[in-house]
C-alpha cells in the first residue's frame, strides 16, 4: 500500500509540474523528492539580484510568503550557472499533496505574470 501511494504521488507531482508552462520535471523514481527546473523571467532575475538573492532563492521565498509552501532552492545543492531548480518532497498524504500542487500552479502563473 505504501509503495502504491508513493507511485501515485510521484506520478501526480511529475505530471503536474510538467503541465505548467516554464517548468520541467524528470520522472520521480526511487526517491522522495522532485527537482523541477524552472524558467524565470528576466525581471524576476533582476528583482532577485536587487534583493541580494540568487534567483531560485528569491522564487522559493516568494512561494513561501504567498502560499506557505516551503521548498529548497536548487542552488543549495549545486546547479549549472543560468539554470534554476528547487527540491520538494512527495511525502504528504495524496489529498494534501494535491492541494499543494493546485496552490503551486496558481502561484507560478501569478509569479510569471508579475515579472514578465
Amino acid at each position: 500500500m505504501v509503495l502504491g501511494q508513493l507511485k501515485t504521488k510521484a506520478t501526480m507531482v511529475t505530471k503536474t509540474f510538467n503541465s505548467i508552462e516554464g517548468i520541467s520535471c524528470n520522472v520521480v523514481q526511487g526517491s522522495m523528492y522532485a527537482f523541477p527546473n524552472i524558467k524565470l523571467p528576466k525581471k524576476a532575475i533582476k528583482a532577485a539580484k536587487a534583493a541580494g538573492m540568487k534567483p531560485d532563492v528569491f522564487y522559493c521565498y516568494q512561494l513561501l510568503e504567498e502560499t506557505g509552501i516551503c521548498v529548497v532552492p536548487g542552488s543549495r545543492f549545486g546547479q549549472r550557472e543560468g539554470t534554476y531548480h528547487f527540491r520538494t518532497t512527495i511525502l504528504p498524504p495524496v489529498e494534501k499533496l494535491q492541494v499543494f500542487m493546485d496552490k503551486f500552479k496558481v502561484f507560478h502563473k501569478n509569479f510569471v505574470q508579475k515579472y514578465q
